[in-house]
């Protein structure tokens, strides 16, 4: 019975932990709201997040891609050969990429090497008092430091994904024409006669809401660190696994809202 009662009772510690984190994510969401919407704008902090989000992020996202379209054509390819029909490999490919693919990938790319790179700046100038300066001089520390991260997030992710996407189209069409043989007239006229403006819609709209989700769970961790150099690697670590779960379990919800109204 006291393994029992332990055990109900470390469950029930585990539910009321993780909602009082959801109640303090949620006021954390209220206050970079709140001061996102009052002056100053700071554009040169926003684009300095956009240049270290978007620009800095384009080699691994363009690798990434370049290799998913191609093993992602060669799987398919190795599907169907069997039934004859290899020349729809092209718009199953740019399909799955546009509505899947891109933007999943490139979110979690962006929360492994920026999410990261946000909670870690933001929680070593909270352990080194960094944030009570900001206070004293009368910046805000959400204003100043999440609302360009958040911000940033936002406007890169879906650029980032179509890149994703042109890339990946690249490395299916050198993989199926190249490679593989398939007809490159015919690949061209599937890829035309079956993707749809929508489709790449979708995956730009399912990439905003990831990076705003990445760039809210990043800056968030980063203002919870506490203790030292310790609590700033436990800070950075939870960014990275929530900013990925999260990318992972919200598509499947933005997915079916998308599929209502697209």
């Amino acid at each position: 019975m006291t393994f029992v009662r332990t055990y109900v009772e470390g469950i029930g510690a585990s539910i009321l932990g993780l909602l009082a984190g959801l109640g303090r994510f949620s006021q954390f969401m209220g206050k970079v709201f709140f001061w996102g919407a009052h002056p100053p704008v700071r554009i040169k902090l926003l684009m300095d997040q956009l240049y270290f989000i978007g620009n800095k992020s384009l080699f691994i996202v363009g690798l990434t891609s370049l290799f998913s379209g191609a093993v992602f054509a060669l799987q398919m390819y190795l599907g169907i050969k069997a039934i004859n029909m290899d020349s729809i490999v092209g718009p199953v490919v740019a399909i799955s990429l546009a509505k899947e693919l891109a933007p999943v990938f490139a979110g979690l790319v962006v929360a492994g090497r920026c999410g990261s790179a946000m909670a870690a700046q933001i929680g070593s100038m909270k352990v080194t008092e960094q944030l009570d300066a900001l206070e004293v001089m009368g910046i805000n520390p959400h204003q100043y430091l999440a609302v360009p991260r958040v911000v940033g997030a936002t406007l890169s992710m879906p650029l980032l994904c179509g890149i994703f996407m042109l890339i990946g189209n690249f490395g299916s069409w050198l993989v199926g024409v190249h490679v593989l043989g398939i007809d490159e007239v015919m690949y061209f006229q599937k890829l035309s006669d079956f993707m749809r403006l929508g489709h790449v819609a979708e995956g730009l709209i399912k990439a905003a809401a990831f990076g705003f989700l990445i760039g809210m769970i990043g800056t968030y961790h980063g203002f919870e660190v506490r203790g030292g150099a310790e609590g700033v690697g436990k800070g950075t670590n939870l960014a990275v696994v929530w900013g990925m779960v999260t990318v992972l379990v919200s598509d499947y919800f933005i997915s079916s809202f998308l599929a209502k109204i697209l």
